[in-house]
């Protein structure tokens, strides 16, 4: 091994040594050329040696030789120059609602430019622009004479600058070993910027080059090129700029905060005052105009755009989900797409207003409701729950800083959150500000009730309009896409199973007491379960289905469940567009297991859809910068029902609105749907959970479907009673207001204010028409006479179930953790 070694080192030595003599050798030669030659040779071979010693060095930069000078752009991304670009979001009827953004730019046209902004951007950066060709000679010379004079000025062309933003020049992914030597940094970078600016103007004319500086410059203020710096400082666009604002925002390349006129007005008007004497100077602009537009003052309009500005906040998550999910080769924060959305501005519009009107009444009525009886967070048993606020308040930022601050010393801590401060806080009128500490405006925020909207088309899956919640500044989380328990609006899939199973509307089951024992698994141990009905009260009366879906009678539901099978009934709604998790528990039928809104919604639609599920749309087609179209929607489909068993899920629903003791009877008002009847189909679904925390109402129309919850922040802040707390009262005019609205448009109404077609398949009557009327002594054995007012929706009729919670079942509750509310951990809710 030695011997082998030895070797190779003699080997090294040997090639090193004659290296070394032959380029001495060569040396020699070299010199010998300018011995007893002529002047002109001299020079000649002088200038030679130059132009080969910087060709090699060009080559050894381009080439990054022996890793020494770092990596540059290849040829296609100099001759495709291409930046980080925000891709703009729009609705279906082309409104731009939002961005998605690292840096803020969106590109724009040079004709969409107002020539002015040219004219101060060449004048004060780049006289000789025209006349380079890349690299300003003159001006180098110039500025090292300068220097050598004490006065160091800069001499990068616009190509240069250009390159240096576009390009990661001066990052350690250009850095090569040299590139650590002192003073051979920035000679190499300088080189870099040389060489590839000539390269640039090689390949693109000097209009292109204006174009793609002006899209590419940083302006300050998180405004990336013209067009956004333009809406940015004076809220107009490029083509609209003024020559004193465009001498403005060319003073700001200097420096973007030096020269900001937000921040530093005065210099500011300093420098755009120099730049307006450049335009002058280069004869763009006269005498006159220059000393009159140098005595007004900066007029802005400033509003620096973050990525939460434009509208339909709550939309942009799920937005940017679909996308990566559907588009993964896409990037929507640099790839300056143009995404157009399913939604439609006008219903979206709409939307949001039925959400306003409902809540804020909603919201005094439940301030009305717990005025003098206390806190409204309460346990499972009414009783108000012990440091609430404060375990909030543990959970905020100022309790981490003031953690921070004075570590092991709550007390301390809880103190400075006790101490009154100015603060926003949300109202429907718009906000107010107010002198309240953090535990107080905690207490002030959480006592707000909640909501979720959401409606799309059954036949395509096109989402129309998105309401996460009432307010996207005070509260971030979406509440379409929160899961909570569904409460009877799960009883559809159990009811569809039915239906599969051979059964109809017509067929009857018996309302009769239940009792059953129930494994719970945590526990290890068998429990008694007896579910109710919402009024407490068994019929024994055997009930059409068609009847026990409109009354949304518990004990029906919970014994179908049985007998078409839980398992079963969770393929069938997970065929239907249901994906969360769901537990094979008797319970199940009457929603024990949390979805969310956006998969119950869509589930809903495979029924209005004829039994066909269309996966949910989100985007309807997205462009790229070239104007490509690189994605357009595609719907993804699968049979979840037969037709049949579609259509009586259709006569089911709208049965909740027609008939004696239907829970949606409240939709057929005149001051929702009730003045279309005739011409349109539509029916629905309510449902509530225990303690009436969540309360739901998806409504379903030949071409459009909607849901809506309501409830708490936590589910330990609801109403006290079903009465008021119940679907029917709380999320169900959400809906009915926003059809309202939609079919009053008459833009929008020809669309959507249809019927089903006739029936497809010769289905008789009989199998889905069948009402059940509870006999005289049902009624006098109730005690109609003590019943309020409100349990009837008829006034001959009982409404057998007028909200669709139960009471609460003695049925295994598991330990709660020191994390979870006790009302949070309810092993078996029932609604």
């Amino acid at each position: 091994m030695s011997g082998n070694l030895g070797g190779w080192q003699g080997k090294i030595q040997n090639f090193t040594a004659g290296v070394v003599k032959f380029l001495r050798r060569l040396g020699s030669a070299y010199l010998g050329l300018y011995k007893g030659t002529s002047w002109w040779k001299k020079l000649l071979a002088f200038s030679s040696t130059v132009v080969v010693l910087l060709a090699v060095y060009v080559f050894a930069v381009v080439t990054n030789l022996f890793w020494l000078f770092g990596k540059s752009p290849s040829a296609y991304a100099i001759m495709h120059p291409q930046n980080p670009e925000a891709s703009e979001i729009y609705t279906s009827d082309g409104q731009l609602i939002g961005k998605f953004f690292d840096q803020n730019r969106s590109s724009v046209a040079y004709d969409s430019i107002n020539p002015v902004f040219f004219q101060a951007l060449i004048s004060t950066e780049d006289e000789r622009f025209y006349s380079h060709f890349g690299v300003d000679l003159q001006g180098l010379f110039s500025a090292a004479k300068d220097a050598m004079q004490g006065k160091a000025r800069g001499a990068s062309t616009l190509s240069q600058q250009l390159v240096k933003n576009m390009f990661r020049i001066r990052t350690h992914y250009s850095t090569g070993l040299l590139g650590n030597v002192p003073g051979l940094s920035i000679l190499i970078k300088k080189s870099k910027e040389m060489i590839i600016a000539v390269q640039l103007e090689a390949f693109n004319s000097k209009q292109d080059i204006l174009q793609m500086y002006a899209n590419t410059v940083d302006f300050g203020s998180n405004a990336f090129g013209i067009k956004t710096a333009a809406k940015t400082y004076f809220g107009t666009t490029p083509s609209q700029l003024k020559a004193e604002e465009a001498a403005v925002l060319v003073g700001l390349l200097k420096a973007t905060s030096t020269y900001n006129p937000r921040i530093n007005p005065k210099n500011s008007l300093k420098r755009r005052n120099v730049v307006l004497e450049n335009m002058y100077a280069h004869g763009h602009l006269t005498r006159q105009a220059c000393d009159s537009l140098k005595a007004l003052p900066i007029k802005l309009n400033y509003s620096v755009e973050s990525a939460y500005n434009g509208k339909v906040l709550y939309f942009r998550a799920p937005l940017l989900d679909f996308i990566r999910t559907h588009c993964p080769d896409l990037d929507p924060f640099t790839d300056g797409l143009k995404i157009y959305t399913t939604l439609d501005s006008r219903m979206q519009r709409y939307a949001e207003e039925a959400v306003k009107e409902q809540m804020a009444e909603l919201q005094q009525r439940f301030e009305d409701h717990w005025r003098g009886m206390g806190d409204p967070w309460r346990d499972a048993n009414g009783r108000v729950m012990p440091d609430f606020i404060e375990n909030i308040a543990r959970t905020t930022s100022a309790y981490k800083y003031w953690s921070k601050r004075f570590p092991d010393n709550e007390d301390t801590v809880f103190h400075y959150l006790s101490q009154p401060h100015r603060v926003r806080l949300f109202d429907y009128d718009g906000g107010h500000e107010a002198m309240m500490s953090t535990l107080d405006s905690i207490r002030y925020m959480v006592r707000f009730l909640h909501t979720g909207f959401v409606a799309m088309e059954p036949q395509n899956g096109y989402v129309k309009a998105y309401v996460g919640d009432v307010d996207f500044n005070s509260w971030k989380y979406d509440k379409v896409q929160a899961e909570r328990q569904p409460g009877s609006t799960f009883k559809l899939f159990v009811y569809a199973e039915a239906m599969e199973k051979g059964l109809t509307p017509s067929d009857t089951r018996k309302d009769a007491y239940i009792r059953m024992e129930v494994y719970d698994e945590k526990r290890d141990t068998t429990t008694i379960w007896q579910p109710h009905n919402a009024n407490g009260v068994f019929t024994n009366a055997h009930l059409p289905l068609r009847s026990a879906f409109a009354a949304s009678v518990n004990t029906i539901a919970v014994n179908l469940g049985q007998e078409v099978g839980i398992p079963q009934v969770i393929r069938r709604a997970e065929a239907m567009g249901i994906q969360s998790p769901l537990d094979d528990a008797p319970s199940l039928p009457l929603g024990s297991s949390d979805v969310n809104l956006f998969e119950l919604v869509n589930a809903y639609a495979s029924v209005a859809n004829d039994g066909m599920h269309v996966a949910p749309v989100l985007v309807e087609k997205i462009v790229d910068r070239d104007g490509e179209v690189v994605y357009e929607a595609s719907p993804r489909t699968n049979r979840a029902l037969s037709y049949r068993s579609a259509f009586y899920l259709q006569q089911m629903m709208a049965a909740g609105v027609t008939d004696a003791g239907g829970t949606s009877q409240v939709l057929g008002n005149q001051k929702y749907l009730g003045k279309y009847r005739g011409k349109l189909d539509f029916g629905g679904k309510t449902g509530t959970s225990n303690n009436h925390s969540d309360a739901w109402f998806v409504g379903v129309t030949p071409r459009l479907v909607g849901g809506a919850w309501v409830g708490g922040e936590y589910r330990s802040i609801h109403f006290r009673t079903g009465r008021l707390g119940q679907g029917s009262r709380t999320a169900l005019p959400i809906f009915g207001l926003f059809m309202d609205k939609v079919l009053k448009d008459p833009s929008l109404s020809p669309h959507y204010l249809q019927r089903y077609a006739a029936p497809k398949e010769e289905i008789d009557p009989a199998t889905y028409q069948q009402v059940y009327v509870p006999p005289v002594d049902t009624l006098e054995e109730l005690n109609v006479a003590t019943l309020n007012a409100e349990d009837f929706l008829h006034s001959d009729t009982l409404n057998l179930s007028v909200d669709e919670e139960i009471s609460l079942p003695e049925t295994p509750q598991p330990a709660a953790t020191e994390e979870e509310e006790t009302d949070d951990a309810e092993l078996y809710p029932l609604l």
